[in-house]
Formats: structure tokens, C-alpha cells, sequence
């Protein structure tokens, strides 16, 4: 049997309350979670307070502790 290297994707599992950065893509930056269900995450811009509601996107990457919320340019 053939071996290869497999990148492996699993669905994050968003909890109302947490600050998440998404980094790359169309919604790159600091949102706030304020809201979950079972197929759309809801999020807020902590900057301009804005909403926005979408199906579940993110996958999880790393978790890093002590760093600065929301990124101020």
C-alpha cells in the first residue's frame, strides 16, 4: 500500500462568547462569536459592531494565548 502525505480538515466547534481571528480569505480579521446552531455561526466585527451570519466555515488551525484583541493597524 501506497503512502501519501493528507491534509485533514475538521469542522470547528464555534462557542458563543469567543474571540476568533480568521486569517486569509473574505473574512480575514477579529470577530466576536454571538451566536451558534447546527449548520450557521454567527459573528460580530469588534471594530465597526457589525453582523453577520454565515453557514459554518472555519476549520481550526491553532490557539494561541496572550496575544492582543481585536488587531488595531
Amino acid at each position: 500500500m501506497e503512502k501519501h502525505n493528507v491534509a485533514i480538515f475538521k469542522p470547528y466547534s464555534f462557542e458563543t462568547g469567543q474571540k476568533i481571528r480568521i486569517e486569509g480569505g473574505k473574512r480575514n480579521g477579529d470577530w466576536e462569536v454571538i451566536g451558534v446552531s447546527d449548520y450557521k455561526v454567527k459573528l460580530r466585527c469588534p471594530v465597526s459592531k457589525r453582523e453577520f451570519e454565515w453557514s459554518r466555515f472555519c476549520y481550526f488551525a491553532e490557539e494561541r494565548s496572550e496575544e492582543q484583541w481585536p488587531l488595531k493597524d
